[in-house]
């Protein structure tokens, strides 16, 4: 090779050892970190995960969700969420459809489900992720920060999104006309018979009856729906209908119909299919036990016309003589929906980290009481109340929703999944009490068979 060949080869292996380094600088090396945008970090593009957050939404409830949403993934760009509503306003046939989805093998992340029953039934069939690991990596400890944590065994499945409160709606004009207080925490169902007798006045389509109960099993036995974990089965898996508080109640219920006529009969409820909200706000009513659900009701005067105050008072708990198995000291049963964490979610830590932003935020969008026991619930109160504060009695309203003395029930662990059957046998007992002549113990007895039959062939033990 003469001179100028071998300055060819020279020049020739010199292009290729810089084109080499280049390569190996631009990141031919596995090793090396993945291209990174104009701040020197990682692009979100490259390391964007993309989750699914489930629930049942309605039109209405649907924006706010997404707000909320949106909110999360403005501070967390590195995730997606994606906004999958199962069955639209139906809580139950959602949970169908839950179950499918989980059953098929889909990677389930986040869901908003109704119940904390509905958390411990779908834990116990190794549906869920338990969230243990993912408090302690975050320091937290979950009963400082959540209401009700639905457990199986030592392992924690839900965490609290929202919280439903019950209580007692009261009118405070025709309290103050009979002279009456507001009452306060630890009155007992006696002392709401004698406030209905006092606050029953008028005759005829005239009249104002002290209280009116509603169709629903709520009003068929409330300690039982009130202050007790489970309204169908006690801790043991045995049936609550041959609890005390059933002959209580039963009886209390036909007392104030036929002996103090201060409750509109059950027949006439029934036959006349009567919308509660409006035997309150009609004032055919002084008292009624409801919800958190009805708080903005008082303001909305357009749809409920009415001119009196609506005071607020803690649900009545049983009289001495009276208190249910298992009774924890007037402690309340809450509700209130969870967020879960589906056992094949291939993005757990984005998941949980969805969970709690959407457990804990104070969002404009919300518009209902956090579970999470940090939050400001004054501020969702606010904005429940609205612009006619005017129409409530605000300070019994907070005293009965947040009180230094309103503790609540842990959540139970016996998961009764045959709630439709048991819950007829409750209405069919009370109709049968309420509208014939059959004795408290024969219908007590009736009911505790039935139900006992329906546990023992499809509850398992």
């Amino acid at each position: 090779m003469n001179h100028k060949g071998k300055r060819k080869f020279l020049v020739s292996i010199c292009l290729l050892l810089a084109a080499f380094a280049v390569l190996s600088a631009c990141g031919g090396n596995s090793n090396s970190p993945k291209s990174s945008n104009a701040t020197g970090s990682e692009s979100a593009a490259d390391k964007q995960v993309t989750i699914k957050y489930y629930n049942f939404d309605s039109a209405a409830q649907e924006v706010g969700t997404k707000a909320m949403l949106q909110e999360f993934e403005k501070e967390n760009p590195d995730i997606k969420v994606e906004h999958v509503i199962l069955v639209p306003g139906n809580s139950l046939e959602m949970l169908k459809k839950l179950d499918f989805l989980i059953s098929s093998g889909e990677a389930v992340d986040v869901v908003n489900v109704p119940s904390a029953s509905a958390v411990i039934e779908r834990a116990t069939r190794g549906a869920l992720a338990p969230l243990d690991e993912y408090y302690a990596a975050n320091n937290l400890v979950a009963a400082d920060e959540y209401f009700v944590n639905p457990k199986v065994g030592d392992k924690t499945y839900g965490m609290q999104m929202s919280t439903g409160y019950q209580f007692i709606l009261l009118n405070k004009d025709a309290l103050d006309a009979a002279g009456l207080p507001v009452p306060t925490y630890g009155w007992t169902w006696d002392d709401f018979r004698d406030y209905s007798k006092k606050l029953t006045k008028g005759e005829g389509v005239d009249k104002q009856y002290g209280s009116y109960f509603h169709t629903w099993e709520l009003y068929m036995n409330a300690p039982a729906q009130t202050v007790m974990k489970d309204p169908f089965r006690y801790d043991d898996g045995t049936t609550i209908l041959a609890d005390p508080t059933y002959k209580y109640f039963f009886q209390l219920r036909k007392d104030m119909e036929t002996v103090d006529k201060s409750a509109k009969p059950y027949a006439d409820v029934l036959a006349s299919k009567l919308n509660y909200r409006t035997e309150f706000f009609s004032e055919s009513a002084a008292m009624i036990l409801s919800g958190s659900f009805m708080i903005p009701d008082p303001g909305n005067t357009e749809q409920y016309p009415h001119d009196f105050k609506t005071a607020f008072a803690p649900v009545p708990l049983p009289p001495a003589n009276a208190q249910p198995k298992d009774y924890e000291g007037g402690k309340y049963f809450v509700g209130g929906g969870h967020l879960v964490m589906g056992a094949t979610s291939k993005h757990k830590e984005a998941s949980f980290k969805l969970m709690r932003f959407m457990t804990t935020t104070d969002s404009e969008s919300r518009n209902e009481f956090s579970g999470w026991k940090k939050s400001d619930q004054n501020v969702v109160l606010d904005r429940l109340i609205g612009a006619n504060a005017d129409k409530y009695d605000v300070e019994s309203l907070k005293n009965t929703l947040f009180g230094p003395e309103i503790k609540y029930l842990d959540a139970s662990q016996v998961v009764t999944t045959s709630t439709a059957d048991l819950t007829k046998v409750i209405g069919d007992g009370f109709s049968k009490f309420m509208l014939s002549s059959d004795s408290i113990d024969d219908v007590q007895a009736w009911m505790v068979k039935e139900a006992t039959r329906i546990i023992d062939e499809k509850e398992t033990k």
